[in-house]
């Protein structure tokens, strides 16, 4: 899937440069707080909770913050959200997934359906693209963890699935219900990761060019605008040069 690895990095560049702050912290703060209503307090206990920090973490949320959403999940006066999977066609007939954490149903599928007809897509019925997605772990290494081959025998002895190693680090993929444990594996090997989370990785693909990308980036950071979105995932593919031409534009 050409691109996809180094998507993830211009995305990663680009999100720290574009997103507000306070913005990705609210973001990362709900996911803490429904976990930890959800499950225990404790990280420790918590498989899902403990990615929750981790992610935060990685993105230099503050302790104080993290510890503040766990403790409003214990004290009983945290929101009731409500965990919602959007389907639909981005520009190119790409496809999109998007994961909205809300406490109103109505006003996020309208803000939704919204977002994609401004943008030249269209919201469809769940399950209308889900099945070009498999839903997987994912665990970023920097380049400097190790050599490709020291991190796929770290892999193997994990129990993952699959690594991507390319000048940018090492992606590694794993079941979804094997990440707590992969994770826990890997970091004993090759230490703290950049990110370790639950992702919807594309079995196949749309081919975009350079006009098609710029549409269907708008119609991702407009979703990724909304409070209530908590991920973005397309399906797009595309060359290395039309990701070059994009990332410096």
């Amino acid at each position: 899937m050409a691109g996809h690895s180094k998507w993830a990095n211009i995305q990663h560049r680009k999100g720290r440069q574009d997103a507000a702050r306070s913005k990705l912290f609210s973001k990362l703060s709900k996911e803490i707080t429904v976990a930890a209503k959800m499950g225990d307090p404790d990280p420790d206990k918590n498989p899902r909770l403990r990615m929750a920090v981790k992610e935060a973490k990685a993105s230099s949320v503050p302790k104080d913050v993290i510890e503040r959403a766990i403790k409003k999940a214990m004290g009983g006066d945290a929101e009731t959200y409500e965990e919602i999977r959007y389907e639909g066609y981005g520009p190119g007939g790409v496809a999109v997934i998007v994961e909205a954490m809300t406490d109103n149903r109505n006003r996020t599928a309208s803000t939704v359906r919204s977002t994609f007809g401004k943008n030249g897509g269209n919201l469809g019925e769940t399950g209308s693209v889900g099945f070009m997605f498999e839903r997987k772990g994912q665990v970023i290494y920097p380049a400097g963890a190790g050599s490709a081959d020291d991190v796929m025998m770290a892999a193997i002895e994990a129990g993952a699935e699959d690594v991507e190693s390319g000048e940018d680090g090492h992606v590694i993929w794993c079941a979804d219900n094997d990440l707590g444990e992969v994770s826990s594996a890997l970091e004993a090997q090759l230490g703290e990761s950049e990110t370790t989370k639950l992702v919807w990785r594309p079995v196949t693909t749309a081919e975009v060019d350079l006009e098609g990308l710029t549409k269907l980036m708008k119609l991702v950071e407009a979703l990724e605008d909304d409070d209530d979105i908590q991920s973005v995932t397309t399906n797009f593919e595309a060359s290395d040069d039309v990701m070059e031409a994009y990332a410096g534009a």
